[in-house]
C-alpha cells in the first residue's frame, strides 16, 4: 500500500544518512588489504593506492573517471535528497581533475514510497548532473526497507591532467573550499537541537557542485586534491599525509564552520560517524591544546563536501585573489612539512 507523501519523513526510514553510513575506513583499509591490485598499462588510478575514483587511459589524449557513491536521506525533503546524493557523485570527478559526462542512478526504495516522491529524486539529481556537464542517462532500482540513493558517474580527464590525494609536497599550503559541519548540523536538526536557518545553510553546501572551485584550480599547479566527506577532514588530511609520505600541520583556529555547527559541538552532538572517523585517523593524529570543539569539527563526517588542495605556498595569494574574485569560498587551514603524520596546532 502506497503511503501518503505528506506523511513521510525520509530520514525516518535510515539509522543513519548521508557520508556517516559509509562503512568505517578503519574496516575498509583491513577489507582492501586482501585484494591484490589489478596490473594493466592503462589502469592510471586504481586500488593500488586507492583514490576518490577509478581512472583509465584511453588514449594519449583522453583518460576515463569512473566512480560511484551513494546513501541513505540525509535530509527529508525529496530533492534535496536527490540534489545531495547526485552532488556527492560528480565531485568525484571533480576531485581528480575531470568532467563528468555520463551517470547512471543507483536507487533502493521501499516499494511503499510514493512515486511523486521518486520522481523528485530523481528529477533532482538530473538537474544537479547537467548543472555539471553531464547526462543523466538510466539507471537501476530495487526494493529495499531504507532508502538509498546515488550514481555511478564517468568522466573525462587528460592523463596529465589527473589530480590525486598522493601528490602532496613539503612548502605546499593546504585549502579546502567549503566551510565544515554537515554531520554536526544535520545530527543536531534531527535532534531538535537547532532551527531551521542552520538546516538550510549546511543544505546550500551540500547541494553545491565543486565544479567552479575545480576550473579555478586548473589554471594553477595543483600538486595534491580530494574532496572531504564520510572519514572527515582529519580522515582525508591522514589519507592525503599517508599516500604523499608527507606531514600535513593543520591550524584548528582556522577551520572553517557552517554557523551553529560549532555550538552544537559544545552542547555533545556527535554524528554515528564520529567513533569511527576517530579509530581511523586518531592514532596518525598529533594535537596540540586544540579545544575539543575543533577537534569533534575535524572529526566530523562531512556529506558533498568541498574539495582539500595543497599547492606551492608562493601560488597561495593569487588562488585567494581569484576564488574572491569569483565569489567561491576558500580557506587555507594548513601546510605540508617533512615527515609523516598529521599535526593539529
Amino acid at each position: 500500500m502506497e503511503l501518503n507523501a505528506s506523511d513521510v519523513k525520509l530520514t525516518d526510514l535510515a539509522s543513519c544518512g548521508g557520508c556517516a553510513a559509509k562503512y568505517s575506513a578503519a574496516r575498509l583499509e583491513q577489507l582492501l588489504a586482501g585484494f591484490v591490485p589489478v596490473e594493466a598499462e592503462n589502469l592510471l588510478v586504481g586500488l593500488a593506492p586507492a583514490d576518490d575514483a577509478a581512472v583509465y587511459k584511453l588514449d594519449d589524449e583522453r583518460a576515463l573517471i569512473f566512480t560511484l557513491d551513494f546513501f541513505p536521506p540525509i535530509v527529508d525533503d525529496p530533492a534535496d535528497y536527490g540534489s545531495i546524493a547526485a552532488t556527492n557523485a560528480l565531485n568525484d570527478v571533480f576531485a581528480m581533475g575531470g568532467t563528468p559526462m555520463l551517470a547512471l542512478s543507483v536507487a533502493a526504495f521501499p516499494e511503499e514510497l510514493p512515486v511523486e516522491m521518486l520522481g523528485q529524486i530523481f528529477a533532482a539529481a538530473d538537474e544537479q548532473v547537467r548543472a555539471s556537464g553531464g547526462i543523466l542517462a538510466g539507471g537501476h532500482t530495487i526494493r529495499d526497507d531504507e532508502p538509498k540513493y546515488g550514481l555511478a558517474v564517468v568522466g573525462t580527464v587528460h592523463p596529465d591532467g589527473i589530480w590525486t590525494k598522493a601528490s602532496a609536497q613539503p612548502g605546499d599550503a593546504v585549502y579546502v573550499t567549503k566551510p565544515l559541519g554537515t554531520g554536526l548540523i544535520m545530527t543536531g536538526h534531527k535532534r531538535g537541537a537547532i532551527g531551521t536557518q542552520q538546516l538550510e545553510r549546511a543544505v546550500h553546501w551540500m547541494k553545491t557542485l565543486n565544479k567552479d572551485a575545480a576550473e579555478a584550480l586548473r589554471s594553477h599547479k595543483v600538486n595534491a586534491v580530494t574532496d572531504v566527506t564520510g572519514f572527515g577532514l582529519f580522515g582525508h588530511v591522514h589519507e592525503m599525509a599517508d599516500r604523499s609520505g608527507v606531514r600535513i600541520r593543520l591550524e584548528s583556529e582556522r577551520f572553517p564552520a557552517i554557523d551553529g555547527a560549532l555550538d552544537l559541538a559544545r552542547k555533545g552532538i556527535r554524528t554515528s560517524g564520529d567513533p569511527r572517523n576517530r579509530d581511523f585517523a586518531g592514532r596518525h593524529l598529533t594535537l596540540t591544546e586544540v579545544p575539543e570543539t575543533l577537534v569533534v569539527l575535524g572529526y566530523d563526517p562531512q556529506t558533498a563536501g568541498g574539495l582539500l588542495v595543497t599547492l606551492p605556498s608562493e601560488q597561495g595569494a593569487v588562488l585567494e585573489a581569484q576564488f574572491s574574485s569569483r565569489r567561491l569560498f576558500l580557506r587555507r587551514v594548513g601546510t605540508v612539512e617533512e615527515g609523516a603524520g598529521v599535526v593539529v596546532v
